[in-house]
């Protein structure tokens, strides 16, 4: 599923990026709604592809210290890590929840398009969210390996 959703955004993100390219060099008018979308996109892009990379063990590690270890505590330290990684994006996703109902609540607009705010603020706490249950899953599965 995330990569479906990798791919999609990526693809309108080229799409949208693309378009105001050419309508820039053909009439020297921007499209300035496209920078609104854009981040967006890329925070998707990022958040998902974070649950993504937790889910395949092919995030940013440092291992300098954890290869020196013991195979038992280089088994606490990853489920240490890996608890405290699901730790962070829950307080993430709590107050990316508190975010968007501000949002929702006091009515904010983009500053574009004029759109409510919620809409793109509350993908944060849901793909924090993602990226917890990705982390749990993880979890559950190093704490049943035996080494």
């Amino acid at each position: 599923m995330e990569r479906w959703l990798l791919a999609v955004s990526m693809a309108a993100l080229c799409i949208i990026t693309m378009a105001n390219v050419v309508v820039r060099y053909f009439t020297n008018f921007s499209f300035a709604f496209t920078e609104e979308i854009s981040v967006w996109l890329m925070v998707f892009m990022t958040l998902v592809g974070t649950a993504t990379a937790f889910r395949s063990g092919s995030h940013i590690n440092v291992t300098l210290l954890l290869d020196r270890l013991a195979s038992g505590a280089r088994r606490a330290t990853e489920l240490f890590a890996l608890g405290a990684s699901s730790l962070m994006f829950a307080i993430v996703a709590w107050y990316g929840a508190r975010m968007a109902w501000d949002d929702f609540r006091y009515d904010v607009t983009s500053p574009a398009l004029g759109w409510p705010q919620w809409i793109y603020s509350l993908w944060l706490p849901l793909l924090s969210a993602l990226i917890v249950l990705r982390l749990l899953h993880v979890f559950r599965v190093r704490l049943r390996a035996v080494d």
